[in-house]
């Protein structure tokens, strides 16, 4: 067995002598190729079969640990089948065995003869058998961001040169990764940005307190990659109940939102004393956390609950849970939501003030029609109807009469009519029904803040009256479901909607048909999809 720790200072350096100079020109290649790939995947591939390529190694290795689990998230390979990689089945983690040497004491590690070693433990059954092995730390600075290593030389042990040849590449993989974290970072902050300015110009454009709620949980969800949005809000016993809801796909999952909307949190819930008092709470684990207690938490793992408070003022909760088993919440995750969460109260407290102002404008308003109605309008009909019944009482001929009398029943009843409509301007104006047709609308509009573009619409038939609530409501499923799977297709610019209320059915029954068109690229297989670009989803029902 060789010396099992020799510092980069020990090397020669991977030009040290002759027999490395054949090496020199591959490894500036391999460097620059690795400075010009911006894709961080790539790169780290193309530095595992680099290092084995340039030393010589049967296998290489880079594994990659987490910004927050402190475990390998990924691992790239060289050397190995995608038949060797399913039988030796999980990730190693990083902390056990040869491996977790190397991130507990990140200096080089050369081994003679692997299986010598009494460090090396958790060898995963299937492996390949490995003897020969050398590794070094991928770190920038004092972070350690993961591992490259090598086994199973072909001709003879790993030199030094192999080894200063591993400490460059691991540290343009240091470079990379952190580059890529950096980048991934800005991205992420640049779409919370501009998702909580859609949110805000969206709730300003005078939508009502639900849609609003529902708006903001949308959003919420696209931009945390959740599987639910949720708000919720304080009820008068002094729980929390699920107002909004928004879900991944509920049109074809039985998970609709209308199955969580009504959810409570009970008085007493752990967790409720946080959240009236505006607190943040974050969860790993919804199912088998004690201080959830609605009955849909067994679906959720990971979750965000953030106040939606402005001013002091406790407007509710948006909670972002993601499916049992997803992937946790990071810090940036963490930050970013709840600054979200702040902009959006803020926007729904102006949206509710605007709202207030503009009615209160239609109450001023219909005040003054009113009173010009009965102060005028109504004052001259009087009037005239006074002159005419005179002059009838005094004229002699019959048919006068009749004629004047048939003239002041007309006046009569046109007074009426204008009192019955100072009335009704005079009364708090209810919100109007709300019609298929406006849900859908409602439904592209709401859409048309994530995709930067407004779906054009379409409706044949009469669509407001063949279509009853259960059916409209499986197609307001329908249609969200199918303008989010839009929404997730890269190179999508522009969506068609038609809904048909005068189609026929395959079966010749009469029903409502709703087709979804974009523009986007053509996914392979499947029963959609028309043309070399474009996707269609056609949903029905019988009426």
């Amino acid at each position: 067995m060789s010396d099992e720790s020799s510092g980069a200072g020990e090397a020669r350096g991977p030009t040290g002598d002759a027999a490395s100079a054949p090496r020199l020109p591959m490894l500036l290649e391999a460097v620059l190729g690795i400075g010009t790939d911006l894709e961080v995947r790539t790169t780290l591939q193309h530095i595992v079969d680099t290092a084995t390529e340039l030393t010589g190694a049967r296998y290489g290795a880079l594994g990659v640990i987490g910004p927050e689990s402190a475990r390998f998230t990924e691992l790239f390979t060289a050397g190995m089948s995608d038949t060797d990689r399913r039988r030796i089945g999980r990730l190693p983690d990083g902390h056990t065995g040869i491996l977790g040497v190397l991130t507990e004491d990140p200096r080089p590690l050369r081994l003679d003869d692997l299986t010598t070693d009494p460090r090396s433990a958790g060898i995963p059954p299937g492996h390949p058998e490995m003897r020969s092995f050398l590794g070094v730390p991928v770190q920038v600075g004092s972070e350690v961001l993961g591992s490259l290593y090598l086994a199973e030389k072909r001709t003879g042990s790993f030199t030094e040169q192999d080894q200063s040849l591993l400490l460059l590449l691991a540290s343009q993989a240091g470079i990379a990764i952190t580059n890529a974290r950096l980048y991934g970072t800005v991205q992420q902050r640049e779409r919370w940005i501009e998702g909580a300015a859609a949110v805000t110009t969206a709730l300003l454009t005078g939508q009502n307190a639900t849609e609003a709620l529902i708006t903001v949980a949308e959003s919420a969800r696209v931009l945390a990659d959740a599987y639910a949005g949720v708000v919720l809000q304080p009820t008068a016993e002094g729980g929390m109940e699920i107002v909004a809801a928004s879900t991944v796909d509920a049109a074809s999952t039985v998970d609709e939102p209308g199955d969580i909307v009504g959810a409570v949190i009970e008085p007493g819930s752990p967790v409720l004393s946080q959240l009236l008092g505006g607190e943040p709470v974050f969860i790993d684990d919804s199912a088998t956390d004690p201080r959830m207690t609605t009955h849909v938490r067994v679906r959720f793992g990971p979750s965000m609950m953030l106040p939606l408070q402005s001013g002091g003022k406790l407007i509710g909760t948006l909670a972002l849970p993601r499916r049992r088993g997803g992937r946790p919440y990071t810090d940036a995750d963490r930050l970013l939501a709840t600054q979200f969460a702040s902009q959006a109260a803020l926007a729904l407290v102006l949206a509710d003030s605007q709202h207030d102002r503009e009615q209160l404008a239609v109450y001023e308003d219909r005040d003054r029609i009113a009173r010009d109605l009965h102060d005028l309008v109504v004052q001259r009909l009087f009037a005239t109807e006074m002159m005419l019944e005179s002059t009838r009482r005094r004229a002699s001929a019959a048919d006068l009469n009749v004629l004047l009398g048939r003239a002041v029943d007309e006046l009569d009843s046109t007074i009426q009519e204008v009192r019955t409509t100072i009335f009704a301007l005079q009364q708090p104006p209810a919100d109007a029904p709300t019609t298929v047709r406006g849900k859908v609308l409602r439904e592209t509009g709401g859409a048309a803040v994530l995709l930067g573009f407004r779906p054009s619409v379409r409706f044949n038939g009469p669509v407001d009256t063949v279509v009853g609530e259960p059916a409209a409501r499986r197609l307001l499923a329908a249609l969200r479901g199918a303008l989010a799977a839009a929404h997730r297709r890269p190179g999508v610019t522009s969506i068609e909607v038609r809904i048909d209320a005068a189609a026929q059915l395959p079966d010749g029954r009469a029903g409502v048909r709703l087709v979804v068109t974009d523009d986007g690229p053509r996914e392979g297989g499947g029963e959609s999809g028309t043309g070399e670009r474009g996707t269609t989803v056609t949903w029905e029902t019988h009426l």
